[in-house]
């Protein structure tokens, strides 16, 4: 059994889980405009008789921090876009105007600011819980190998030793994550 490929894959694993979470937490909107906060919606076209994912579909831009522009690629589906903007319930109401739209971004009440930072810390305490998993399954692979005899005692200490300090620095790291989200989403 190649310790240092077990301590490097579940390291990576940790390393992927922190990243989604970071990810997720992008798709909290603070108040500010963010492409991310619409170009996953959705779209029906009835023209084109499919759904397609809007940044698929339109160009997404945020001129200030308190818009979003969608300029689509055929003007066709203007409509299709906004209905679909508007179904997605994220607070979004866009205005057509003329070959793009404006969407405004509505601030943030306190009890909404509220609602995302308990969002942010579920997030947080998801991706903790992947972290967590792959050390587990780490762990596993090595005591495996030592019931097998490919693993000495000692090297499954040092493994296990590791392995928990990958786990410690990723959820410092999440953490980290959470805190600078929640800072942006109170203001504290």
């Amino acid at each position: 059994m190649d310790l240092k490929k077990v301590i490097a894959d579940g390291a990576n694993a940790m390393k992927k889980a922190v990243d989604h979470t970071s990810h997720e937490f992008a798709t909290l909107h603070t108040g500010k405009a963010s492409p991310s906060m619409i170009e996953n919606i959705q779209v029906h076209v009835e023209a084109y008789g499919m759904t397609q994912r809007l940044k698929d579909m339109a160009a997404i831009t945020t001129p200030d921090a308190q818009t979003i522009v969608v300029q689509p690629f055929d003007k066709g589906v203007m409509d299709d876009i906004r209905k679909a903007i508007m179904a997605a319930n994220v607070g979004i109401n866009p205005v057509p105007q003329g070959n793009f739209m404006r969407c405004p971004v509505p601030s943030l009440s306190g009890e909404r600011r509220l609602e995302l930072a308990k969002r942010a810390t579920q997030m947080a305490e998801e991706g903790k819980v992947r972290v967590r998993n792959a050390r587990r399954d780490a762990l596993e692979l090595l005591k495996k190998g030592n019931k097998e005899k490919t693993v000495t005692d000692d090297e499954l200490k040092r493994a296990e030793k590791e392995i928990q300090t990958h786990t410690d620095n990723c959820t410092k790291d999440i953490e980290k994550h959470l805190k600078a989200k929640e800072t942006d989403l109170t203001g504290n």
